[in-house]
C-alpha cells in the first residue's frame, strides 16, 4: 500500500510525558486481555494497587475501556520519573496501539494513506529527532494495523460541500496550495490570506471533467487572481465586526480549554467552571478566566494592542505546520469529522490568530508586552491539541462561525490583526 511521509518533519520521543499526562487512552478488548497477561495487579507496582484500566462507555454487554489514570490526571502507567512502565517492561511492542501511534496520523489518500503529526507534541514543534522519512519502516507496521489493505483506490475525496473530485485533481490543488504557502516573496500572514480566498473560489468550481491540463492553468490563473486580491499586508485594517470578535472569542475558548480525563471527570464543579468561563468569552469583558496551568486572569483589553511576535521564528514554525498538515490531508474527510477540502482548510486557517491570541495571553500572564518562541510554540500545542479532535469543533454551529468569518472577509483581518 502506498504511503506518502512529510519531507520536512523530524520526529524522536524525548520523554516530556505531555502525552502520557492529557489523552484518554481506549484500549480494544486483545490490549485488555495482554494487560491481564501482564499481570500489573500483582506487581506491586501500580500506585495504591489501582486496576490499569476502566470502563467508560459501552452498554454492560459491550462494555468499552481506557486506561485508568492517577488522581492528577496522568496515565496510571506512567511512573515517578516521568517513564512508561509498559515501555520499561515490556517494551514498545507492549504498549497499546494508541500509544504507539502518537504523535502520527494516518489519513486515506489514493490507494493508499498520508501521513501527518499532532503540533500538541513538543518534539513535534521543535522539528527535533529523526528525519520522518526515514520511519518507514516503523510506520508501515503501524499503517499495518490501524489501515485495511485496499485492492483499490479509497471513494473519491470531498472538495466542497456536495461536491467530489478525484485524487489526481485533489493532488493538483494541494500542489497548488503548497506553492502559496512557501513564497517566501510575502509574509507569511499574506500567503494564509490568500489560501483564504483560493479555497472560497475553488468551492464552486466544478473539475468534473476537467483534464490535468486544463486543472494546472485553471489554478495557475487562480493564483494570478489571489496575489491581486491580497498584494501585501495591508497599511490600514478595516474594523473586525462585533459578531466576527463574539465567534473568535468562543473559538479561543474552545481551543484553550484543558480536558484531560481528570478536568472531565471533575462533575458538576467542572462543568460550572466551563459555564463560567465560556460565559467571560461571550462577554470578553473584564478578566480572562482560567483555563490551565502558563495563563493566569488578565483583562482581555490588554491582549488587543499591538504584539510584534518574533518574525523569523513564525514563519518557519508556521509554514511547517501548515505544509504537514496539508500533505498529510489532516484537515478535512476522516481527519476532520467529514468536512469538505475547502470549509476544512479554512477551519485550519482560523489556528494561525487562535495560536496568535493564546501567545499574547501567555506572554501578558508574565507581565511581558513581547511574545516569544516559546509562547508561540506553547500555544500551538494547546490550540492543536484539540484540532480535528475536539467535537465542538465540527459542530453545525463551528461550521456556521467558519462560513461567516469568510463570508465577511473577517477571516483574512485576523490573521493580521493578531501580528500587527
Amino acid at each position: 500500500m502506498r504511503m506518502e511521509l512529510p519531507t520536512i518533519q523530524n520526529w524522536s520521543c524525548h520523554n516530556c510525558a505531555g502525552c502520557c499526562r492529557q489523552h484518554l487512552i481506549e484500549i480494544s478488548e486483545q490490549e485488555r486481555k495482554e494487560l491481564d497477561r501482564q499481570k500489573w495487579g500483582e506487581s506491586g507496582e501500580i500506585p495504591g494497587g489501582k486496576p490499569v484500566y476502566v470502563w467508560h462507555s459501552g452498554p454492560v454487554w459491550k462494555k468499552r475501556y481506557r486506561l485508568a489514570h492517577q488522581p492528577d490526571g496522568a496515565c496510571i502507567f506512567l511512573n515517578e520519573k516521568g517513564l512508561c512502565r509498559i515501555h520499561a517492561k515490556f517494551g514498545e511492542g507492549g504498549k497499546p496501539l494508541a500509544c504507539r501511534v502518537y504523535p502520527y496520523a494516518l489519513h486515506p489518500a489514493h490507494s493508499g494513506v498520508t501521513v501527518s503529526l499532532r503540533f500538541s507534541c513538543p518534539s513535534v514543534i521543535a522539528n527535533a529527532g529523526r528525519a520522518v522519512v526515514r520511519q518507514r519502516s516503523a510506520l508501515e507496521s503501524i499503517r499495518r494495523q490501524t489501515v485495511p489493505e485496499r485492492t483499490g483506490a479509497w471513494p473519491d475525496p470531498l472538495i466542497s460541500p456536495g461536491s467530489r473530485t478525484s485524487w489526481n485533481t485533489l493532488d493538483h490543488l494541494v500542489d497548488s496550495l503548497d506553492q502559496e504557502l512557501t513564497d517566501e516573496t510575502s509574509p507569511f500572514p499574506v500567503r494564509l490570506a490568500r489560501t483564504v480566498v483560493w479555497s472560497s473560489l475553488i468551492r464552486g468550481s466544478d473539475f468534473s471533467s476537467a483534464k490535468p491540463g486544463e486543472v494546472r492553468q485553471f489554478l495557475a490563473l487562480l493564483r494570478e487572481t489571489t496575489h491581486a486580491e491580497v498584494p501585501t499586508f495591508p497599511r490600514d485594517l478595516e474594523p473586525i465586526s462585533s459578531v466576527s470578535r463574539l465567534y473568535f472569542r468562543t473559538a479561543i475558548a474552545q481551543y484553550a480549554r484543558k480536558d484531560t480525563v481528570a478536568d472531565l471527570s471533575g462533575g458538576w464543579r467542572n462543568r460550572y467552571r466551563l459555564f463560567k468561563a465560556i460565559w467571560a468569552f461571550t462577554k470578553g469583558q473584564g478578566m480572562t478566566p482560567v483555563l490551565q496551568p502558563g495563563f493566569r486572569e488578565v483583562p482581555f483589553e490588554c491582549l488587543e494592542p499591538p504584539f510584534r511576535p518574533p518574525g523569523l521564528f513564525l514563519e518557519e514554525l508556521f509554514t511547517r505546520y501548515f505544509r504537514v498538515k496539508l500533505r498529510g490531508l489532516h484537515f478535512f474527510g476522516p481527519a476532520y469529522q467529514g468536512w469538505a477540502f475547502t470549509e476544512g482548510w479554512q477551519s485550519l486557517v482560523l489556528i494561525f490568530p487562535v495560536v496568535c491570541w493564546l501567545a499574547r495571553w501567555l506572554a501578558v500572564s508574565e507581565d511581558r508586552d513581547t511574545v516569544t518562541s516559546s509562547d508561540l510554540e506553547r500555544a500551538m500545542a494547546i490550540a492543536d491539541h484539540h484540532h480535528g479532535y475536539s467535537a465542538a469543533l465540527g459542530t453545525a454551529s463551528a461550521r456556521r462561525r467558519i462560513r461567516h468569518f469568510v463570508q465577511t472577509g473577517d477571516l483574512q483581518r485576523l490573521l493580521f490583526y493578531y501580528v500587527r
